[in-house]
């Protein structure tokens, strides 16, 4: 049974470090300045499998445009333990904690071809993104970011909102698609783009790769064509004024959805 508590503890904190390094194979946040967070507004939630910590979230405190947030920096989870809702299951304890501490806005970012992510971020937590990052974190040397402009998405989950708490579903029917999807004499997809002027559509669609790291494993130009190529995408249906809510899957690729960001119940935001 998993079990999400609070991490408060240089103990607790130094298991963070152990699962840090096995999850990224990267340097671990010094434990001086997660403790010193988690003791000043910070959030640390960690999921165990007895005495084994298995997954986390850790997020602190933001301000921007005179609003207070936390930032969701990393969540991590041990290879052995995905696909059980762990990544849920800490999202929603960290959740609990912010409005606890009085917070009623979370961002994080995540990589937008990377749709196990999108899924859990924007389908399962009403979790939405209008604002794309080039380059967020420069050239990252882990195994997953390795090799491409480490391009986000920044999602904002409205805590208090009614399209948060009461999982509110977007009205996505008859989603207009922004691209099609091609597979090569090498099985690999391409992205053939649709016309991006005039988007006043209700809702629309885009298909993106179904596993990411595979298809960069396979061919390193299709996965910088899959990133330069969604990029104009994204950034071109964000500034129309429309927000990603949903990844759809389908059996060979998945589908974003987007649509006008002042049709969704965010209380004021």
């Amino acid at each position: 049974m998993i079990v999400v508590k609070e991490l408060t503890t240089l103990e607790e904190l130094e298991q963070v470090q152990l699962l840090e390094r096995k999850v990224w194979g990267t340097e671990p946040i010094p434990t001086h300045q997660t403790l010193t967070a988690v003791k000043n507004g910070g959030i640390m939630v960690g999921a165990y499998d007895g005495d084994q910590l298995v997954g986390f979230s850790y997020g602190f405190a933001g301000l921007k445009n005179g609003k207070v947030y936390v930032c969701s920096h990393m969540l991590g989870i041990d290879e052995a333990y995905r696909s059980q809702q762990i990544g849920e299951k800490l999202k929603h304890a960290q959740r609990k904690s912010a409005i606890a501490k009085g917070f009623d806005d979370m961002h994080w970012t995540y990589d937008p071809l990377e749709t196990r992510n999108g899924y859990l971020n924007l389908t399962k937590l009403n979790g939405i993104c209008h604002t794309y990052i080039e380059n967020c974190y420069g050239e990252m040397q882990d195994g997953f970011n390795k090799g491409l402009p480490s391009d986000r998405f920044e999602v904002h989950w409205h805590l208090k909102s009614e399209y948060v708490e009461k999982q509110v579903e977007p009205i996505i029917e008859n989603s207009q698609p922004l691209g099609e999807i091609i597979f090569d004499d090498a099985g690999l997809p391409t992205l053939k783009v649709a016309s991006l002027e005039n988007l006043t559509a209700d809702a629309y669609s885009l298909p993106v790769p179904w596993d990411f790291q595979s298809l960069k494993a396979a061919s390193h130009t299709h996965a910088m064509h899959w990133r330069l190529e969604t990029r104009k995408v994204f950034q071109s249906v964000f500034a129309a004024g429309y927000t990603a809510v949903r990844v759809r899957k389908n059996e060979r690729w998945n589908d974003y959805i987007f649509v006008k960001k002042d049709t969704l119940q965010l209380g004021g935001y």
